[in-house]
């Protein structure tokens, strides 16, 4: 079938099967929310009358939709009523303070801000928006990256889709999806709003908590999930006969990306799914580049994110020339095709003769297969060696008590920067005692220096930690 704006989409879907469900929100233990679930033809007539709402707001085709509502029916109703005007979703954080909104909001200059339910008229007609409008743009995330300073990352693929398109990673059109990622990330919003557009019925969880996500992968015959690194972790830390109770036989795949994930833990979920099922993506939001691999081309590359599977990519030393072949440089990306992949609003890109950067460390091996060090300005430079922070915290990872930690440089007047983690622990375990396992691990100077004890998760739902306002935290 040939591409057709995202609204035609959900009607088409509603004609052939209304009342498939199509999209359930269901409780965890932090989130008690109702457990409630929309068929298609519900979400089809509900997005007509809130589309017109929208209209009636000032909404027009092309404009900027700002949406900071909580994972929910009523966030992927929004971005529905967005699409059938022609106008683009732009997701954020609920969370957000006052401050940092506003100034995305400066930013984008949307012609509506939804951070609260906004109710459909109940006299609006909910017949279809004729005739069908396109979106300029599909999406319009936000990201502060390392700086912190947000920026807006507005997509170059317009608001088309295939309803009768081919499933990626084990998910499959008219399959069920569940979706554990806070839906302002750009990961759990692309592939969840992407398995609605095939038919998926969506398992929503308002906030991820291990043991719910592999009870509803088997309660709701789940085929396919999308989990980052942390989740994956948190799961296999649960209790081996909480593990045993669920049997996830009708998982047909997993995707994991947005951080590194240790190959202690990719190598569990191997053991445990089975590594067909098991597949990674490496890529920023703004799409320049992608690398994919399965479980089984992992196995023989272990450690790597893959191969390019769009788009070109280099290793390159601070001027500019390739490195060679098993040496750490900047990854650069050159995107496939002529049409730009996105657009910034309140950044310029990292750009160098046609090439781009997300600011990557990595090297390739003999056979092309790309492997992550660590963001360039996560860099630690300690007594002029050079420390990546994700190689320290893979290694403390592999800690039977670790629930979660990071590691940055903070300032040294000796060393210029020493290595610090954080650490959330679920038992006491002293520095040497950290020290000692890592030594195991680890050369000498790469071990931190000093350790802080926190009782929170280091990192957020969708695995992302901000180093850069950590260091500011703990810096004179």
């Amino acid at each position: 079938m040939a591409l057709m704006p995202i609204g035609a989409a959900f009607r088409w879907l509603a004609e052939r099967d209304p009342g498939r469900p199509s999209i359930t929100i269901v409780p965890t233990p932090q989130v008690d929310v109702p457990r409630r679930t929309i068929t298609r033809v519900e979400l089809e007539l509900h997005t007509n009358r809130l589309a017109r709402t929208y209209e009636r707001l000032g909404v027009k085709e092309g404009d900027f939709v700002t949406i900071g509502l909580p994972n929910s029916i009523e966030f992927y109703e929004a971005c529905i009523a967005a699409w059938k005007l022609g106008a683009i979703p732009q997701p954020i954080s609920y969370r957000l303070p006052e401050r940092e909104r506003q100034e995305i909001i400066e930013l984008a200059k949307p012609a509506l801000v939804v951070t609260s339910v906004i109710d459909a008229d109940p006299d609006a007609s909910d017949e279809p928006l004729l005739p069908d409008r396109t979106a300029p743009s599909l999406k319009a995330p936000t990201s502060g990256g390392s700086t912190g300073r947000p920026k807006i990352i507005v997509a170059g693929q317009p608001g088309l889709c295939d309803p009768e398109g081919a499933g990626t990673f084990g998910a499959q059109p008219n399959g069920t999806q569940l979706v554990p990622g806070p839906l302002y990330h750009n990961g759990p919003f692309v592939f969840s709003t992407g398995g609605l557009f095939i038919g998926q019925h969506l398992v929503v969880m308002p906030r991820f908590d291990a043991a719910s996500a592999l009870q509803y992968i088997d309660e709701f015959g789940v085929d396919f999930a999308l989990f980052v690194p942390t989740m994956m972790t948190r799961m296999l830390r649960l209790p081996e006969e909480e593990r045993a109770r669920w049997s996830l036989d009708s998982l047909r795949g997993i995707l994991h990306l947005a951080a590194p994930c240790p190959p202690h833990v990719k190598e569990a979920w191997i053991d445990w799914i089975g590594a067909e099922k098991v597949w990674e993506l490496y890529a920023g939001t703004e799409a320049q580049g992608v690398t994919i691999i399965s479980g089984p081309e992992w196995l023989e590359h272990r450690g790597t994110i893959g191969r390019p599977a769009e788009g070109t990519m280099k290793v390159t030393d601070p001027d500019g020339n390739e490195v060679p072949r098993g040496e750490v440089g900047e990854i650069w990306m050159q995107p496939p095709g002529d049409r730009p992949t996105y657009r910034y609003i309140g950044a310029e890109a990292r750009e160098r003769d046609g090439w781009e950067s997300l600011g990557d460390m990595g090297w390739m091996d003999d056979d092309g297969y790309l492997y992550i060090a660590d963001r360039r300005t996560d860099l630690i430079l300690a007594g002029g060696a050079n420390i990546y922070p994700a190689e320290v915290e893979a290694a403390l990872e592999e800690h039977p008590a670790m629930l979660s930690c990071a590691v940055i440089g903070i300032p040294d007047d000796d060393l210029g920067q020493r290595v610090h983690a954080i650490v959330q622990l679920s038992e006491e375990v002293s520095d040497d005692g950290l020290r000692a396992f890592l030594a195991e691990r680890l050369v000498q100077y790469k071990i931190p220096r000093s350790f802080e004890r926190v009782s929170e998760f280091v990192r957020d739902d969708a695995g992302k930690v901000r180093r850069s306002a950590l260091v500011d935290e703990r810096s004179p």
